[in-house]
């Protein structure tokens, strides 16, 4: 055993190789020169082996570098030492880097005009000098650059990107050549740029649906027959399917054969989901206690992908029933609902019972969610002992969003904005004239690999003579995790014998750092302050204080705060947890 540990031990170590380079360069030789990758092994070579990988790096060394612009370098190598002691010297003289003396770009094809005429041809001269002056003016290589193979390969591949997503998907490099004096250490290069064809649409070619109409996807196709070829709008349109509920996967391309330029067919790939479907839910939150929930989804009412929704949601504080029909989203972004719903509440000693009903429609855009609703609900409110009191509103209002998130569970930066004005007037199936305002604004900061700052504001302000007669979905309440932290869940408002009363105004601020100490798990600290009062006037900012726990679950954030509210001297833990099936 001993003599086997030494035999391996001397292979370990049987070579050495050493490369005297400039710091930039040095890295590439010790990554692929032939004896460097053999000292890595630890391979035991022999004396004609070695001499022989000592040529074919000299060889590979001289092929780098002309990768990187040099190609009259002075590469010498030596040997020395014998045995468990060899080493493998190269001494490199870089020489003088070859620069880009001149760039030349031909354009062939269409986009030249040299092409055969297409349907909407003429139309397309605008767009195709605008194609070419942007290929030439933001082509990567310029006269005086140094010249290095990978830069020249990129920016052959980025020359025919615009080409690709606009009008020309059969786009191809019909030449290129990279003249080099090694004389003067000069650059010549030169591309040939074949856009093809200009492809049109044709019609949609459809597969793979055999529960939904064809009507769900015809109505999301944001193209028309006749229109030129945009490659983002095949990627918009494979999104908006994706996201539309009936499909678990989506292909969406067409076939850049320059035959079908003038009518090339829409090619929509789908496996589908189920018709039918029934989730479950358990979960629990410091706010509204224990839930469970149960959701059925029928995705084709009236065999026109109309989504009915049943739902039911059973929690400490609060129950409710659902019943939706959702229609199938349009290209423009437009989806409409209507719906039903019975919700039962129970916090801070305001009991309300309300029956909802109420069509809306929401449209997305971009970054923008928009929506659009006209409710009339009724409402039975109890607080603490008094007696009962009857609401309702027929209510028309708009709702606004806006993020630059990316949707992410953790973003690190970017905003999420959101705006809404509701109101009533008493002469409309309506107790009172209001007019509800209510905005909230989050900003994320990176502030490092690890860090980030969360600011968070909202205001509400409720415009009428009263409360009286204005439903409790339209006042205001603070307090809770998403709110003040460190108080209970709704228990800022106005204080009555034996409850908490909402409000006519709002404000609320909050500031919180987080620091990741895994990719996972991190720990947060925060401030909030905030108080609902029915005037601005009268509003006396709770503070609430704490430190978190933050954790990036696969299903979402998960978030445990332990949180202090100066006004109540309480310390509370807070969170929220959920698990669907």
């Amino acid at each position: 055993m001993l003599s086997l540990i030494g035999v391996v031990s001397t292979s370990a170590h049987a070579l050495e190789v050493r490369v005297d380079a400039p710091d930039e360069l040095r890295p590439m030789l010790e990554q692929y020169l032939e004896t460097a990758r053999a000292a890595r092994q630890g391979e035991d070579v022999t004396a004609e082996e070695l001499q022989r990988l000592q040529q074919a790096s000299l060889k590979t060394a001289h092929e780098l570098l002309a990768t990187e612009g040099y190609f009259s370098p002075r590469i010498s190598s030596v040997i020395e030492g014998a045995g468990a002691a060899q080493v493998v010297r190269y001494s490199v003289e870089a020489g003088p880097r070859t620069s880009i003396e001149a760039v030349s770009i031909r354009f062939e094809g269409a986009i030249a005009g040299t092409g055969p005429d297409e349907t909407g041809q003429a139309g397309l001269d605008a767009r195709n000098k605008r194609l070419r002056e942007r290929i030439q003016a933001n082509f990567a290589l310029k006269p005086g650059m140094p010249f290095r193979q990978a830069d020249w390969d990129a920016a052959k591949l980025a020359a025919l990107r615009p080409l690709l997503l606009n009008v020309y998907p059969a786009a191809r490099l019909a030449g290129s050549e990279a003249k080099v004096d090694p004389a003067t250490q000069h650059a010549t290069l030169s591309l040939v740029v074949d856009s093809g064809p200009a492809f049109f649409y044709g019609p949609l070619q459809i597969s793979g649906n055999e529960r939904y109409p064809d009507s769900v996807i015809q109505a999301l196709n944001p193209t028309a027959p006749g229109e030129p070829f945009r490659q983002v709008q095949l990627q918009d349109f494979q999104q908006a399917l994706d996201a539309s509920g009936y499909f678990t996967q989506v292909i969406v391309q067409v076939d850049p054969d320059p035959a079908q330029a003038a009518a090339v067919p829409i090619r929509v790939s789908v496996i589908e989901r189920k018709e039918k479907q029934v989730s479950l839910g358990v979960g629990y939150s410091t706010d509204t206690g224990a839930r469970v929930q149960a959701t059925y989804l029928h995705r084709d009412m009236f065999d026109a992908g109309v989504r009915l929704k049943l739902g039911l949601k059973l929690e400490t504080g609060e129950n409710s029933g659902l019943a939706e029909l959702a229609w199938p989203r349009s290209a423009r972004g437009y989806e409409n609902r209507a719906s039903v719903s019975y919700i039962q509440k129970d916090i801070e000693g305001l009991v309300t019972e309300t029956w909802k009903t109420g069509v809306s429609r929401n449209r997305k855009r971009d970054r923008i969610d928009a929506t659009l609703s006209l409710q009339y609900q009724i409402e039975n409110q109890t607080v603490g002992q008094t007696a009962s009191t009857q609401n309702q509103a027929l209510s028309l209002g708009y709702a606004w969003t806006h993020r630059t998130d990316g949707r992410a569970f953790y973003p690190v930066r970017g905003h999420i904005t959101h705006l809404q004005v509701a109101g009533a007037s008493d002469a409309l199936l309506s107790d009172a004239s209001f007019v509800r305002l209510y905005g909230r604004h989050t900003e994320f900061f990176r502030l490092g690999p690890r860090e980030r700052l969360i600011l968070r504001g909202e205001l509400g302000a409720v415009l009428a003579d009263g409360r009286e007669g204005i439903p409790s979905d339209f006042l205001f309440r603070a307090g809770g995790e998403n709110s003040v932290r460190g108080y209970q869940y709704q228990s800022l408002g106005l204080d009555v014998p034996g409850g908490v009363e909402p409000v006519r105004n709002l404000a609320t601020v909050s500031v919180e750092y987080n620091y990741f100490f895994t990719p996972t798990w991190g720990a947060a600290v925060f401030v909030d302050a905030g108080d609902a009062a029915d005037s601005f006037n009268e509003l006396v900012p709770a503070l609430g204080v704490g430190v978190g726990a933050r954790y990036k679950s696969p299903i979402g954030p998960i978030n445990v705060d332990l949180a202090y509210g100066k006004e109540t001297g309480n310390v509370l833990l807070q969170f929220q947890l959920g698990v669907a099936f």
